[in-house]
């Protein structure tokens, strides 16, 4: 079944009918594992149309995508506990730490982890490349069932033991028993926005959850309905968990739904696409009206200047009458003096210079 929100569910048909464990997606494709079917592979683009996919035999319980490959981790009796895929399509059965029950794998900080439910001593294995795998010494050897890697932090699960259900690590390798909030069969835990969430089967209680900021500190939180809650996923703001027993209510969902999310962050988007638009073109406005302002100010400014020279231009003639009539007056008020070719003024009523003759 699939959901856009996980909220409103619709069936969807198998690429064949088997005992499926677990699902992933990466790379474009959702890529999904069984412990009894045929093919023990199923993989979807959409996650609406499936197809089956030929594995190595085992009975598969995990399978997660990181560094490029999806790995899968199972248990039985087969020695194909582990296999890859770099596609999806194409698997290959690898070799396992340890002949365990594998129940679970995770990735993250550039490391697989997978749990298991046996073993003594190493019932936790690590792998860079989900091809070589190194054993680890778990918290104490409890039935772990489940793994998971948010915020620097490994988180593991189990459905076994008194005070210590939960194990921590910040590297995979080296583990740390937790307290949880109540001692249920854990199955499933994730971590999403900024929680880790896990969720159990124990049967006659409704504390089937609990949920810790840190991965240290747990708190019990009621679930939905008293069902055995076999797995938890977080995506989209949602959290997201399903169960094996209950009618019609076998899927529980906890956050601010993934579709309306979306629509309220492109809203918000949008606006803020407007706002910012407005203040351009008011900011383009206000450039362009200064601009404005400016050139017509220059133009004044040059204006008054043509206007101030034609004025002066206006008035050259003027200033040539009076300079002519200046020179006239001079020579009215003067005395011709001349000697031969030499002519020289001198004051009306002065006499000549010595030598020169006054002539009229």
């Amino acid at each position: 079944m699939t959901s856009p929100d996980g909220i409103a569910w619709t069936s969807r048909v198998a690429a064949t009918s088997g005992d499926w464990w677990s699902i992933t997606y990466g790379n474009g494709l959702f890529v999904a594992v069984a412990g009894n079917a045929g093919s023990r592979v199923m993989t979807s683009p959409d996650g609406i149309t499936w197809t089956s996919q030929t594995a190595p035999g085992s009975s598969y319980r995990g399978v997660t995508y990181g560094n490029g490959i999806f790995v899968a981790v199972g248990n039985g009796g087969e020695i194909e506990k582990v296999m890859t895929s770099p596609n999806g399509i194409t698997w290959s059965s690898q070799t396992p730490a340890t002949n365990n029950n594998w129940r679970t794998v995770t990735y993250g900080n550039g490391l697989f982890v997978a749990v298991s439910d046996s073993g003594t001593g190493n019932r936790v294995m690590t792998s860079p490349d989900g091809v070589t795998w190194t054993s680890r010494a778990s918290a104490a050897d409890e039935e772990w069932t489940s793994v998971t890697y948010g915020n620097g932090l490994f988180v593991a699960v189990g459905r076994s033991g008194t005070g210590n259900r939960i194990m921590t690590s910040p590297d995979g390798i080296t583990w740390t028993s937790r307290t949880s909030a109540t001692d249920n069969d854990w199955r499933s835990v994730t971590y999403g926005n900024g929680l880790f969430v896990a969720v159990g089967i124990t049967a006659g209680t409704v504390n089937q959850v609990i949920t810790s900021s840190d991965g240290v500190t747990w708190t019990s939180v009621t679930s939905a309905a008293d069902n055995q809650w076999t797995s938890v996923a977080y995506g989209d703001g949602l959290f997201v968990a399903v169960s094996r027993t209950g009618t019609g209510n076998r899927v529980m969902s906890s956050g601010e739904v993934g579709l309306a999310a979306r629509i309220t962050a492109a809203a918000n988007a949008e606006a803020a696409r407007v706002a910012a638009a407005a203040e351009a073109v008011r900011v383009a406005a206000a450039n362009i009206e200064a601009a404005r302002v400016a050139a017509a100010a220059e133009a004044a400014r040059k204006a008054e200047e043509q206007r101030e020279l034609l004025n002066i231009l206006s008035l050259l003639p003027e200033l040539g009458s009076i300079s002519k009539n200046i020179g006239d007056l001079a020579v009215n008020n003067m005395t011709k003096c001349v000697k031969g070719k030499l002519v020289k003024r001198v004051k009306l009523g002065a006499k000549c210079p010595k030598g020169y003759v006054k002539r009229k």
